[in-house]
């Protein structure tokens, strides 16, 4: 069984903050596979489902950013969990809005949250970054944070989540660059290199894929004409 943890801050008015980035990725995996209602478990909302060939927990702590950790211990210890099978999904500002990255382990970078994980599970968990820039300046993060996203950000914050979506059984199979491929396949579709010229400017092409070279409409006279003009 795998732990997928998102986090953010339980209230409406928290809802679209980018600080709930987390949640809102939760929510979109849960309404796109078929996953269970939300109930309230753990000091938070859980969901289960499937995903690919794995059972997924999705949790929404409640306890708020701060103490995020005693959430998910407690769902560790009932399920006897390992750290190594917990994926948490945060806002990153250190990465610009719509890049994503996975990441094994590692510090917590002054991320609350995170920092309270680390406190009750150790630092051996993956995590998914989401980036929602920063604001330039240290005094401001508090307030960037909690504050909504804006209208203009709409579309990639879409696409964003969508990946996560479309990427989520590769995640929960651990295999991060396929997850990362569907994330791109998103937020940044291939472009076609084959641009095709009116038909009129192109030669038509035989089944060899030779050049096939243009009718001759003139009439009998008029190239008769045509040698001796």
């Amino acid at each position: 069984m795998k732990l997928f943890v998102g986090l953010g801050n339980p209230g409406g008015k928290y809802a679209r903050n980018r600080h709930n980035i987390g949640f809102m990725a939760l929510d979109e995996i849960a309404r796109d596979h078929g996953f269970g209602p939300w109930k309230s478990k753990f000091q938070g909302q859980v969901s289960e489902g499937r995903l690919g060939r794995e059972k997924v927990l999705l949790l929404k702590p409640e306890t708020f950013m701060n103490r995020s950790g005693q959430s998910v211990g407690e769902a560790m210890r009932f399920y006897k969990l390992d750290s190594s099978d917990v994926t948490v999904l945060h806002d990153e500002l250190d990465l610009a809005p719509g890049k994503v990255r996975v990441k094994a382990g590692g510090g917590h970078a002054g991320h609350n949250g995170l920092r309270s994980i680390h406190d009750h599970i150790g630092a051996t968990y993956d995590r998914v970054r989401l980036g929602i820039g920063h604001p330039g300046r240290k005094e401001l993060v508090a307030g960037y944070v909690l504050h909504d996203f804006a209208k203009a950000d709409e579309e990639w914050l879409d696409n964003v989540l969508r990946g996560i979506s479309d990427g989520a059984a590769h995640l929960a199979d651990g295999d991060g660059g396929k997850f990362m491929n569907a994330v791109a396949l998103r937020t940044a579709p291939p472009r076609s290199s084959k641009s095709k010229a009116p038909k009129s400017e192109t030669a038509a092409i035989t089944d060899k894929g030779e050049a096939k070279p243009e009718e001759d409409a003139r009439s009998p006279i008029q190239k008769l004409l045509d040698r001796f003009s």
